[in-house]
């Protein structure tokens, strides 16, 4: 059992808050996904950070990206976050106590503005732990911003997002740990796992209706950075992306701030490759040879990235860790075409 004090009724009134909206919002869907509800703003709109690759105990520069974010979410009036994984480094938390979550998540991402809800994807790192800490219901007692779950879709009114779990593909964790060891508890066995994983996960693309589809992953699909393309992921998961006109594919795993755009998708679209993996440490002093027309970005350091959305445009801005604007992207849709 476990005991949660509060230190006053505004922390009661939003630790009830969250949970309410959290009981409301799970519901079935047709893949075997599960499902998050997450209202837009009055007017349709909606705003949300994304960051990648930081849980450091605020060390490597991760305190000073944490008050940008601040910053930029009280400006743009965000919904939520978005976390691409590596959560807490380096070997993920040891438990559900494991004084961790607070001193690299509760303490450090305490602006009024980030106490909104955190939609979390696991990384490799978090692997190395206690993997089941981190999905527990427990954090989400002790934090209501707390989300985390292997792969689950977030659906707001005009945009559903697909989070996925992309550590159990790649084969080096399985085959070469190093001294690495890893949480394979709810993964094996490894084949079935993923096949469900890429079922459900094309299977809910396929049944969604919205304007606009958004991956989240941890690793790299296609990036100019210190780990480049994950093969395993290039030949498993991106072809499923192409088939169902993904507009944009989030990850980390790199620690830098990247845009790639590829027109690899039938009829011409475009899917936006995003990197937001500079949550902390970075500057590896590294970079792959990529097709500069398709290379818009790659920024070798610590920031994070918004996104805009309403029904016809997405604003993409990547920001650096002193809040610079590094980069700007946006995206138009015909109102009144197919989806």
């Amino acid at each position: 059992m476990v005991l949660i004090i509060f230190h006053n009724t505004s922390t009661l009134a939003l630790f009830l808050f969250f949970t309410a909206n959290l009981l409301l919002c799970f519901v079935p869907s047709i893949s075997e996904l599960q499902r998050v509800g997450h209202p837009a703003k009055a007017d349709g709109s909606l705003s949300f950070l994304v960051v990648g690759d930081w849980g450091r105990r605020g060390l490597y520069n991760q305190s000073q990206v944490a008050l940008q974010m601040g910053v930029v979410a009280e400006r743009l009036d965000i919904d939520f976050v978005i976390s691409t994984g590596d959560n807490f480094y380096e070997d993920g938390l040891n438990g559900v106590l494991d004084p961790e979550f607070n001193e690299s998540f509760i303490n450090i991402y305490d602006s009024p503005s980030l106490q909104k809800q955190w939609y979390t994807v696991l990384g490799n790192h978090d692997y190395r732990g206690d993997v089941e800490a981190q999905l527990s219901p427990i954090l989400r007692e002790m934090d209501p911003r707390w989300l985390c779950m292997r792969s689950f879709i977030v659906s707001t009114e005009f945009t559903d997002f697909f989070l996925v779990d992309t550590t159990p593909f790649v084969d080096e964790y399985f085959t070469h740990p190093k001294n690495h060891t890893y949480d394979w508890k709810g993964v094996l066995p490894r084949e079935e796992y993923l096949s469900n994983l890429l079922k459900d996960l094309d299977s809910a693309l396929r049944d969604s209706s919205a304007r606009w589809k958004i991956v989240v992953g941890h690793h790299t699909i296609k990036s100019a950075g210190h780990h480049g393309v994950t093969k395993e992921l290039e030949e498993h998961l991106l072809p499923i992306l192409l088939a169902n006109n993904v507009d944009m594919y989030m990850n980390g795993h790199d620690h830098c701030l990247e845009h790639i755009t590829s027109a690899d998708n039938f009829c011409g679209s475009q899917t936006q490759f995003l990197t937001s993996g500079g949550g902390s440490k970075a500057w590896r002093g590294d970079i792959r040879k990529w097709n500069p027309e398709e290379l818009k970005l790659y920024y070798d350091g610590q920031g994070f990235m918004s996104l805009q959305t309403t029904p016809t445009n997405a604003d993409i801005v990547f920001y650096d860790v002193f809040g610079n604007v590094l980069h700007k992207w946006s995206i138009s849709k015909d109102l009144d075409a197919a989806v």
